[in-house]
């Protein structure tokens, strides 16, 4: 379902003014799309764009863009401060609910891994999915169930159900997730083993070195 966030005309794009608007708690943007006849400047209230970031950022947003009326927009681009990570601009784009569109969910892993019961080790490659569907059908989230996976088993795109009307545009075999095998912990007793044989072997190359030197 779209969200609604206001938007207002922003005239200034000087310093000056991009960190005014800031300090009010406002943060720039611009939309493009086939509906604009030029891209529009606007800004929008930070507290409702973090809110969307945080729980929805691929979600379809009604917004009434200066000059161009109601539209349907998505945000493609989103610019941080790389030290505060503070969101400084974003880019938005206009949609037709018509049309489909290629975008990023969430993958939430749903279940209890019976190999990390065993005490093996989840470890997850991809946290996000690229889809292609109609803007009114992108989900919020894709589960991905990983109750079955034992130790050594990996669970890839293709082992995902997808609603109705979304399609994955990531490759099926790219991995998710994988319990990998836990780690032999080495004993005080195997470590010392092992120290004596590297010494050993240490002791025989120098000696072999040794030799060469003196046939020379």
């Amino acid at each position: 379902m779209p969200i609604s966030i206001q938007a207002e005309q922003r005239t200034a794009d000087t310093r000056g003014a991009l960190r005014q608007l800031r300090n009010n708690g406002k943060v720039p943007a611009v939309v493009y799309g086939k509906r604009i006849a030029a891209p529009a400047s606007i800004a929008v209230d930070e507290k409702e764009l973090m809110a969307l970031l945080r729980s929805h950022p691929n979600a379809v947003i009604e917004m009434d863009v200066p000059g161009a009326g109601r539209q349907s927009v998505m945000v493609t681009n989103v610019q941080r401060d790389t030290l505060t990570r503070r969101v400084l601009h974003v880019d938005l784009h206009q949609i037709d609910m018509n049309e489909q569109v290629k975008t990023q969910v969430r993958i939430d892993l749903v279940g209890d891994s019976a190999g990390v019961r065993e005490g093996g080790i989840l470890s997850v490659n991809l946290h996000e999915l690229e889809v292609q569907c109609l803007p009114r059908d992108i989900p919020e989230s894709i589960a991905a169930d990983i109750s079955s996976l034992g130790i050594g088993d990996s669970l890839t795109v293709g082992g995902l159900k997808l609603p109705d009307g979304v399609v994955s545009v990531t490759e099926g075999d790219t991995v998710i997730a994988t319990v990998m095998a836990p780690q032999k912990e080495v004993t005080e007793e195997e470590a010392e083993r092992a120290s004596d044989a590297e010494t050993e072997d240490k002791a025989q190359r120098d000696q072999a070195n040794l030799k060469e030197t003196k046939e020379e």
